[in-house]
């Protein structure tokens, strides 16, 4: 295999592992030992490949985490269809995920902006990015709907995108303490219901 595949191959293990170690654990409780015996590496082999832990975590998120969050959340949403039936599916298919997953320790985003908030501005910083990107998706998707006639006109796009991340952020920590999947099922009803009463009603004959 080429050198740079090679290390491009080992980079891309190295922080799957690496999230998964600061997703279970959270990140400050996790030292450089405990890293090391996750990888099965030499301090050297690490050091080789990052300053510290904080630029590992730092190489995670812009590699690994926002890759997961634009996946699930972000490029589902994109288009020209009605707005409300692809954000329900979205999370729909992004909570299905959910129950279905043993080690699940809540919204992974949700988890880390708790953690740092208020102790690393410069992680703060990135796992903000993804935050925002997220945002200007929603509302841009809402707006992109609301002007092809499929959400009342009075919509607030901005107060809507903020609803939508906190309640789904909010219901992923729900599902981890018991019964995901009525967890799952009562929220998606409850926002069926709420997106019935911000939809464009047909108007009568």
């Amino acid at each position: 295999m080429d050198k740079t595949l090679k290390r491009m191959a080992t980079m891309q293990r190295m922080q799957t592992t690496g999230l998964q170690l600061f997703y279970t654990k959270g990140y400050y409780n996790t030292s450089i030992d405990d890293i090391l015996k996750e990888l099965s590496l030499s301090k050297g082999a690490f050091y080789y490949h990052f300053d510290s832990k904080e630029d590992f975590f730092i190489q995670i998120i812009q590699n690994n985490l926002a890759g997961k969050m634009y996946s699930l959340l972000i490029e589902p949403i994109e288009g020209h269809e009605n707005p409300l039936d692809l954000i329900t599916k979205c999370f729909e298919n992004a909570l299905e995920t959910a129950v279905h997953n043993e080690f699940d320790f809540g919204c992974v985003l949700g988890n880390f902006l708790s953690e740092f908030n208020g102790r690393n501005e410069t992680i703060m910083r990135h796992l903000n990015d993804i935050v925002s990107i997220w945002e200007v998706n929603l509302v841009s998707t809402l707006q992109k709907g609301k002007f092809n006639g499929y959400l009342n006109r009075h919509t607030d796009c901005e107060a809507v995108a903020n609803y939508l991340m906190s309640s789904y952020f909010g219901i992923r920590t729900l599902m981890v303490s018991a019964a995901p999947s009525a967890r799952k099922y009562r929220f998606m009803g409850q926002l069926r219901q709420y997106f019935r009463s911000i939809e464009t009603k047909p108007v009568a004959a």
